[in-house]
């Protein structure tokens, strides 16, 4: 008996349940990664892709230490391609780990009943989540809106299943199917535009549960104040470890707690505010199983009629990092050179671009899509309809964030933008979020010249904020 294992966003050989499955019938496992031909909308972005090359690379080592190989595929029809390497392998069962996503929703089912009308076994497992989104409903079996009582009813539930351990070995078959080298998927960019995502990151598994480890040891206990700091290491840069599942979020879970008991009650792990992070990644699966049109469309209704200004200079000046506010610039450049964001600032820069300069909100979750390392559909669309005031558990779109206020508290001596925006770095701390409000004398110092090494404000935030309040009052009239 041969079983073809298809990875596909589960990466890793610990608490796999669909690899766990295969291993476990006793007879030869071909672990197969199709790399879908698909130029749809959320085909994966640049970022992303740089960032499964280096993942396959390392879960193709992981694999061989066990005594298997990795078979790749470039595949227009993932179906078919399965079909034939049944065929060519003799194998009479194919395993998965299931995926949320609303196109790849449809596309499983569709194959799953093709491989099964051709004779084949097939499962599906969880491996991804900690609950099923079918599994988590309100009291009168509707789907939860809000954060804090869906994750009061997840942590009611029954606590998520040990993680499974790695097989020590699989069997191989007698002959493996041909396979793609990996360099021949050209998923690294033909310009290397990607120089330092390699010092910010290492994909792979054992870094997954080595940053763990560190996190949990180093910031873990301060994480609730530290955690909105971008001049501080205090995250756990977790989030596209957990996208293409090198880890998995049971593994999050039981290493927390184990963790959390050995510091005693002094570390309340099963309430923190890290472990409230992984529920808002589940929350945000939740929504997207059960409001799939939400990528394009957002969720409360009224929210199509808004009055955005669509403007392609203004979002190209906020995606180069040019909007003259010192912060926002740093976070963008900081996405572009690494790949990743820190969160807050993720909020104060998506802010801007949907408030300020009123654009919309599904351009910034394309950029970001493109951009990110973590980019993760179910994520972006709840981070994006967020700000935008249209999503679920929305902050109203009347909170808009002030740039300058929020660079004060949250990196209040400039660290973080003076290495972003290092034009800047001479500043004194009192002017280096609001670069325009310098005296001349201290601009000359710092060798800053606005409109020229650094651009002025692409908009004043308080006109900005009154016409974006007027843009949001025009949905409660009639229209």
């Amino acid at each position: 008996m041969t079983t073809l294992v298809w990875f596909r966003q589960d990466l890793r050989l610990a608490d796999n349940p669909a690899l766990q499955t295969a291993a476990a019938l006793s007879g030869a496992v071909i672990p197969v990664y199709l790399l879908e031909n698909g130029d749809g909308p959320w085909a994966a972005g640049g970022a992303s892709r740089w960032w499964l090359h280096h993942s396959l690379a390392a879960l193709t080592a992981d694999l061989a230490r066990v005594g298997s190989r990795l078979t790749l595929r470039a595949s227009a029809d993932c179906g078919a391609s399965l079909l034939e390497l049944a065929r060519v392998t003799g194998a009479t069962t194919v395993v998965w780990n299931r995926l949320y996503e609303p196109a790849h929703i449809a596309r499983d089912a569709a194959i799953k009943a093709s491989l099964r009308a051709a004779g084949l076994t097939v499962h599906s497992h969880n491996a991804a989540l900690l609950h099923e989104p079918w599994d988590v409903r309100t009291k009168t079996g509707t789907p939860f809106q809000v954060f804090t009582p869906f994750w009061r009813q997840c942590l009611s539930l029954p606590d998520p299943a040990l993680p499974l351990p790695a097989p020590a070995t699989l069997r191989a078959p007698d002959s493996w199917p041909d396979t793609s080298l990996l360099d021949s998927l050209a998923l690294l960019p033909a310009r290397d535009w990607a120089r330092g995502f390699h010092d910010a990151w290492t994909p792979g598994s054992a870094a997954a549960h080595a940053r763990l480890g560190e996190f949990l040891v180093c910031a873990f206990a301060d994480y609730k104040e530290a955690r909105n700091r971008p001049d501080l290491p205090a995250t756990s840069r977790l989030s596209p470890h957990l996208h293409f599942g090198e880890i998995g979020p049971r593994e999050i879970w039981h290493a927390t707690r184990l963790y959390g008991e050995s510091q005693g009650t002094a570390t309340p792990w099963r309430s923190s505010h890290f472990l409230s992070e992984v529920g808002w990644r589940e929350f945000a699966y939740h929504l997207l199983y059960h409001f799939p049109q939400t990528p394009e469309a957002p969720l409360r209704a009224e929210y199509a009629r808004f009055p955005w200004r669509p403007d392609p200079a203004a979002l190209r000046e906020w995606q180069r990092g040019r909007t003259g506010y010192p912060i926002v610039d740093a976070g963008l450049r900081e996405l572009w050179t690494t790949g990743w964001m820190h969160n807050r600032v993720r909020m104060i820069a998506a802010s801007f671009l949907v408030k300020d300069l009123l654009q919309p909100w599904q351009e910034g979750a394309r950029w970001f899509w493109d951009t990110l390392v973590d980019a993760d559909l179910a994520a972006n669309t709840l981070g994006w309809q967020w700000t935008a005031g249209c999503g679920a558990d929305a902050a109203p779109f009347f909170r808009i964030f002030n740039p300058v206020l929020q660079g004060l508290k949250f990196d209040p001596a400039g660290a973080y933008v003076r290495r972003w925006v290092p034009e800047l770095a001479r500043l004194p701390d009192e002017w280096i979020h609001q670069p325009w409000e310098a005296p001349a004398a201290v601009l000359a110092a710092a060798d800053v010249r606005l409109g020229d090494n650094y651009p002025r404000p692409l908009v004043e935030h308080g006109a900005a904020r009154d016409i974006a309040l007027a843009a949001l009052q025009s949905l409660k009239s009639p229209g």
